[in-house]
């Protein structure tokens, strides 16, 4: 998308991409203060078995799995999600999620907070 023809207040998928190198990946992270909302979030695809260590936040995070199959585990509990479910952990309890299916895993990590804070277990 031309980012000359988008609206003030959309924020181009190209503009917030991470990964190797600039921009190259295909998971985005959206700073909610950077752009003057109160949540930011995680966008990301992964390949089975990819997924994040385990982590936590100095507030909660709520998962929404958009495609594929996660393995989400919440401090002692480990579960199944698949496209549709959603998910809450809360602030400070480690969590991490991994792509336990056959495809592409793209699921949505919203953070209830403008910046991201995350601390990594391992």
């Amino acid at each position: 998308m031309n980012t000359a023809s988008i609206p003030e207040g959309v924020v181009a998928a190209g503009d917030i991409r991470i990964g190797i190198g600039t921009g190259t990946g295909r998971s985005r992270r959206f700073v909610g203060a950077e752009h003057g909302a109160d949540i930011s979030y995680f966008y990301v695809e992964n390949q089975p078995g990819e997924g994040p260590g385990l982590h936590w936040h100095p507030y909660s995070e709520t998962w929404v799995v958009l495609e594929g199959t996660a393995r989400i585990t919440i401090g002692d509990e480990t579960f199944v999600a698949g496209a549709g479910d959603t998910a809450t952990g809360p602030e400070r309890v480690p969590h991490c999620f991994t792509n336990v299916g056959d495809g592409v895993l793209r699921i949505l990590g919203i953070h209830a907070s403008p910046i991201i804070i995350q601390t990594f277990l391992d």
